[in-house]
């Protein structure tokens, strides 16, 4: 029975994609989680595996057809492994004739070229600028290796190679514009430097064609190759389930949970390595002009339209955190060998924040047009600041979460962001957004609106102060909150009641647990 290959579920701001590019042929073999083919959004490209293993029997949407979400792309027939050994076995007749030195020289000897394009850009994107080369012309490269990153106004869009091979020419060097599918490179299939003995063994222990890389003496699925790379995992602690111990999706996923395969600290890089990345300048009074990233110019266009059409207001208080930093104190030593991250300040104002939420749901809600949209759950956004520019990934259903999750997903963000590897689906939806400029020495300051949304709080230095307490003057340490607000949709009655709840909270952590 065949077994039908689907587009993936679109997130609710993306209607429709193109199928970008088939890697696998009617009538090729293809193993569980194997990529089949890419399909290219408004904002980013999704991959989609292959669901069992089998044989690529039809394709229902060519490249270049729009499809919509979970729509029907192709199918997968039983007996791939018998039609992959049919296709070998004539092959195999003419190339027993043959010499093997002659059969590995064809590759090379053949020395196609192919045009590497930037990839096709939806209607919303006009061009892109060629960020990151990759690899230089005559290194060698295997087939799917990235070769360049394309950055557009909303997602970077990755260039892989077509074949194994290297690159002959570059054609559109770093910094430059460039439209959909504008050739970038040329590329010569089978150059570069001749494959060594050591290279040759992982590919003749991975399934021919299947898309596998052996890493050390373990042979990886793509799909699992790239959550490994994702997490950043050490693939000789996890343990394949698949066929001759092949590591699956799933095997990284359970080591993922478990937490069995986290790498070594790797040694910090040496203070002079920095030192030398930054531009030299010459002359008395120098300048450097350079092109504003698409994503800085998105950024600055939403940061103005937010000013331009919410009626913003920014209320503020101050938080005594001695309760909190007491806490902390106390048992982050037992939270790192319990959940195995640092216990931070987060954790804790997202948890407060999304109990203030529910007692206030104006400031959980957002205006759609002249509708008002209130949000039965909260999503809150947690602003992380990128070498690019400043990214605010979302936390779903923070009121269940612990937290240990909190802290968890929130480094997880942080690290994903720095590499440039979140999804836009995971900043996509919130309701309320958390942005903490205390970590850069920020005293105080009036946070600016993410639309949709009509609230965001801001939170700053932790600085001590003599404060008035019972009639005495103590020393505590004192954060200031800045709340920013959309008054067409909050009354200040609301937004300043929301951050005396907050502040209460904060200051007596036990009302949290016991919900008062």
């Amino acid at each position: 029975m065949a077994t039908e290959i689907k587009a993936p579920t679109f997130p609710e701001s993306v209607a429709e994609g193109s199928v970008a590019a088939w890697h696998k042929k009617p009538g090729d073999s293809v193993e569980r989680d194997e990529l089949i083919v890419e399909i290219e959004t408004d904002k980013v490209v999704l991959e989609v595996v292959a669901p069992e293993a089998g044989t690529l029997s039809e394709v229902l949407a060519e490249e270049g057809d729009t499809v919509q979400s979970e729509q029907v792309l192709g199918k997968i027939g039983a007996g791939g492994a018998k039609g992959g050994e049919q296709k070998k076995e004539k092959s195999s007749d003419k190339a027993d004739a043959k010499p093997k030195s002659e059969a590995k020289a064809a590759p090379a000897a053949a020395g196609k070229s192919h045009e590497v394009k930037a990839p096709t850009f939806p209607e919303s994107i006009q061009e892109g600028t060629v960020a990151t080369w990759h690899k230089k012309v005559g290194e060698a490269v295997k087939r799917d290796e990235v070769l360049a990153d394309i950055e557009t106004d909303k997602v970077v869009l990755e260039v892989v190679a077509p074949a194994d091979g290297a690159l002959a020419e570059i054609k559109a060097e770093e910094g430059s514009q460039v439209e959909s599918e504008a050739v970038l490179a040329i590329f010569a299939e089978g150059a570069g430097s001749a494959p060594t003995a050591a290279d040759e063994a992982p590919a003749a222990s991975a399934d021919d064609g299947s898309g596998d890389e052996k890493i050390g003496d373990k042979i990886l699925a793509p799909a699992a190759r790239k959550m490994v790379a994702e997490h950043d995992l050490d693939v000789s602690k996890i343990e394949g389930t698949g066929k001759g111990g092949r590591i699956l999706k799933e095997d990284v996923q359970r080591a993922v949970q478990a937490g069995t395969a986290k790498k070594s600290a790797a040694p910090a890089a040496a203070p002079k390595q920095a030192a030398a990345a930054a531009p030299a300048f010459e002359g008395e009074r120098p300048e450097k002009r350079v092109p504003m990233s698409r994503l800085r110019q998105t950024i600055a266009k939403r940061l103005v339209q937010a000013q331009q059409t919410a009626a913003m207001l920014t209320t503020y208080n101050e938080v005594d955190m001695g309760a909190v930093m007491s806490l902390r104190a106390q048992y982050k030593d037992s939270f790192v060998k319990a959940h195995d991250v640092k216990l931070g300040f987060m954790g804790f104002f997202v948890k407060a924040a999304s109990e203030a939420l529910k007692r206030f749901p104006d400031v959980n809600a957002s205006i759609d047009g002249t509708d008002i949209v209130y949000h039965g759950y909260q999503d809150i956004g947690v602003a992380v600041s990128t070498d690019r520019g400043l990214v605010v990934p979302v936390l779903r259903d923070t009121d269940s979460m612990k937290i240990a999750d909190v802290e968890k997903g929130i480094v997880d963000f942080g690290k994903r962001a720095r590499d440039g590897k979140l999804g836009i689906d995971e900043m996509q939806g919130g309701t309320f957004t958390i942005t903490n400029g205390g970590i850069f020495g920020s005293l105080m300051s009036t946070p600016i609106l993410n639309p949709p949304q009509t609230a965001i709080l801001g939170m700053h230095k932790i600085q001590e102060r003599p404060m008035a307490v019972n009639g005495k003057v103590e020393i505590r340490p004192m954060m200031y909150l800045a709340l920013s607000y959309d008054h067409r949709m909050i009354d200040g009655k609301d937004a300043v009641q929301f951050l005396v709840t907050l502040k209460e909270l904060l200051e007596d952590p036990a009302r949290l647990l016991l919900d008062i």
